[in-house]
């Protein structure tokens, strides 16, 4: 059985998930913040929130499929 905390976490994390495959990088990260908040251990929040500020300040191509490419280890 879930919680409803980590049901919060997971609701959270998939609004912001279609936010992010819309490339709606700002409001994705707001609802991977409201996730943290309700866990600041969750993981894929974590991940995708570092992922949202990098493209925030470095844009995709129009034409992304929504992969994250890491250009360094």
């Amino acid at each position: 059985m879930i919680t409803a905390e980590k049901q919060q976490v997971l609701d959270f994390f998939s609004e912001g998930r279609k936010l992010y495959k819309l490339m709606e990088f700002e409001q994705a990260r707001e609802f991977f913040s409201k996730a943290l908040e309700v866990d600041p251990n969750d993981g894929p929040s974590k991940v995708y929130y570092a992922r949202c500020a990098h493209y925030m300040e470095n844009p995709p191509p129009e034409d992304w499929d929504g992969v994250f490419v890491m250009k360094t280890k």
